[in-house]
């Protein structure tokens, strides 16, 4: 997903021992939610000139229900093997979608060529600098009044509360999970944690205007630890 070599060379060692196993196998369901809000009310023939990025779109459990739903579907990630996998997965499902190789920081597509872009727990592997980086290009390649979904960590969790022995890289971004009871123990690259109030500042300066966020939290050990995350919706407003 990210350009660097350490988080990409984790991802490529996921899938190569778990397969399509390394990611879940259906959609977000706040994705689901977002593309009920914005889009389903469509005609068939509607969709079909509707075009929708999946930002760092892996083994493709996302994409193949926005392809499924008559979407112009589009992936991009930076893992050859996430790719692949992708590739037989929406051939499982009997769809198609277009995939590019290619990184969160430059993105290749044209300029505002896409009405929707999706990024499903892939941004955090961003730090604060990068990620504001990042927010330019999903800006750049929107229409103007193009859709925005983002799901993503919160400062709320308990594994980014109580983050040691990990180490912070910057105000909120850990150099990886390194706590063994921690949900997400093993994800050894960078792992950014969103505060709400800062998330709204830095996509309001990078071009969006943000039309709702929302606050999810999952428990595990029987209730003993949280992890929330965060969902934004938001539009290119120039």
């Amino acid at each position: 997903m990210d350009h660097t070599p350490t988080t990409l060379d984790w991802f490529e060692r996921s899938y190569a021992a778990e397969g399509v196993n390394a990611q879940r196998r259906y959609p977000n369901e706040e994705l689901i939610r977002f593309m009920a809000r914005n889009f389903f009310t469509l005609s068939r023939d509607e969709r079909a000139r509707v075009s929708i990025l999946d930002i760092g779109c892996g083994s493709c459990s996302n994409l193949w229900m926005i392809a499924r739903e008559g979407f112009e579907a589009h992936g991009v990630d930076l893992s050859p093997e996430g790719l692949r996998l992708g590739g037989l997965v929406l051939a499982e499902w009997g769809v198609r979608a277009q995939l590019k190789k290619g990184s969160l920081l430059s993105l290749p597509y044209e300029n505002q060529y896409f009405d929707a872009a999706v990024d499903i727990l892939v941004s955090y592997v961003l730090n604060l600098a990068e990620f504001q980086q990042y927010l330019l290009e999903v800006v750049r390649v929107l229409k103007t009044g193009g859709k925005f979904f983002l799901f993503t960590p919160s400062t709320g969790s308990d594994a980014f509360k109580n983050y040691a022995p990990a180490a912070k890289v910057d105000e909120f971004t850990l150099n990886g999970i390194y706590r063994k009871d921690s949900p997400h123990y093993g994800n050894f690259y960078p792992f950014r944690f969103s505060d709400a109030k800062c998330l709204q500042q830095m996509v309001t300066t990078a071009g969006l205007e943000s039309e709702g966020m929302e606050l999810h939290t999952r428990t595990y050990g029987c209730m003993s630890e949280q992890f929330q995350f965060l969902s934004l919706e938001a539009r290119r407003g120039r």
